[in-house]
């Protein structure tokens, strides 16, 4: 690993400092790519992330590159094939909730333009920074992620409690937690 002080999370896995230094918490404002992580965070529910994130290019080719639309049009033979792909997490509930997720996806996007406008409107449409001291200072849930959480819930998502969606912002720089130290944490 090089000398940048980084997050306390990150490991000296190089896809994990990747991931780290170019994505986590940086303001996300492409609707496929919110899609892409609404479902990998929905995925990571009590796993680690770390186990999403070496099977996020499986993911993108077994859910057609997060193309919502596409995966909106996943029947039972579809799901049943990606339950016995290996190289995705195959558990039944997760998988068909991606699908009426993407269902969901799309009728946010036509409801408000995008996915994006819709998202960013809990957070007043810029970035929280937040600069917690360490890792026991990251909250796992805020009110923003609870309104998030209700308004998905509402809509038929699932796989959306408000801890995921906290992960979703983090993740999607609604948000950005990373820590006092972390060479990104001096980013304006």
């Amino acid at each position: 690993m090089d000398r940048k002080r980084r997050c306390g999370w990150v490991t000296e896995e190089p896809l994990y400092i990747r991931y780290h230094d170019e994505e986590w918490g940086r303001p996300v404002h492409d609707d496929r790519t919110l899609f892409e992580f609404l479902i990998l965070e929905g995925a990571q529910a009590g796993l680690s992330w770390w186990t999403v994130l070496r099977k996020r290019e499986a993911y993108r080719k077994a859910f057609d590159r997060f193309d919502p639309e596409r995966v909106a049009r996943f029947r039972a033979a579809r799901v049943a094939a990606l339950l016995r792909d290996p190289g995705i997490i195959r558990n039944r509930a997760k998988v068909a909730s991606a699908v009426e997720n993407a269902k969901a996806f799309l009728e946010v996007q036509r409801e408000h333009g995008s996915f994006d406008a819709f998202a960013w409107s809990f957070v007043g449409g810029k970035p929280i920074r937040r600069r917690p001291r360490s890792l026991r200072d990251i909250r796992a849930t805020t009110p923003e992620s609870d309104a998030f959480s209700k308004a998905l819930r509402e809509r038929g998502f699932r796989f959306v409690g408000s801890t995921i969606c906290y992960a979703f912002m983090q993740a999607c720089g609604l948000v950005d937690d990373h820590v006092q130290g972390c060479f990104l944490a001096k980013r304006r």
